[in-house]
């Protein structure tokens, strides 16, 4: 058990890996298997199965993939908080420039890693997010990147039409993004269409492909 600097015995922090790839639920184990601050206590497939473990396994830090088969990050995060209110989340994800990151962010993740990190990298920020801190991997593309900012000025794309893009990307409709973004309706939908036509999209599910296609989402 590690010692603190004041020579009292700490508690290794407890880590629920949720992933639907065994490669990755295996591999962070094998990463972090020598470190004696931190415990595996369990690992789940699905945004479904990690809300059933929370509660039993109650562990401090939920390692938690961006995309699962049967729910993106955001919504697991609102369903975990309700299990287990005080429960960490750290993004751990491929897709550090997909929508569903700054939102995921915004629902109350301690942080986001890019799954390519150090094993050192990982350990410190499953400590950190443990520890109410928050910790973003420098290599994510966010909202006020200069390379996210070129690719919208190459498609034509404004900043607030491109924040509705998100918004429908995550499956939002109109009057939840405008709840969420605190706009009329009236205006979500006006954002939203001239987007599409910037995007020559003739709905939302072409404007999503192409807005992903030019780097957006």
């Amino acid at each position: 058990m590690p010692v603190s600097a004041s020579g009292t015995a700490q508690q290794p922090v407890r880590v629920l890996v949720v992933d639907d790839h065994p490669v990755v639920r295996d591999g962070v184990g094998l990463l972090v298997r020598h470190d004696p601050g931190i415990v595996i206590v369990g690992s789940a497939r699905t945004g479904a199965e990690a809300v059933a473990r929370v509660a039993s396994l109650r562990p401090d830090v939920v390692l938690l993939d961006l995309r699962l088969p049967d729910m993106l990050a955001p919504e697991v995060i609102e369903r975990l908080r309700r299990e287990v209110s005080e429960v960490q989340v750290l993004i751990f994800t491929a897709y550090g420039d997909h929508a569903a990151v700054q939102t995921a962010l915004a629902r109350g993740a301690g942080g986001c890693l890019l799954k390519d990190a150090a094993t050192p990298d990982l350990a410190a920020a499953i400590r950190q997010v443990a520890a109410g801190g928050r910790v973003i991997d420098p290599r994510l593309t966010t909202p006020d990147s200069p390379e996210l900012r070129r690719r919208l000025r190459e498609v034509g794309i404004t900043r607030r039409e491109y924040d509705v893009l998100r918004q429908v990307a995550m499956g939002r409709t109109n009057p939840e993004i405008a709840e969420e973004l605190s706009l009329a309706r009236n205006t979500v939908k006006t954002y939203l269409q001239v987007a599409m036509q910037k995007l020559g999209a003739r709905n939302r599910v072409e404007a999503i492909a192409r807005a992903g296609e030019a780097g957006l989402l």
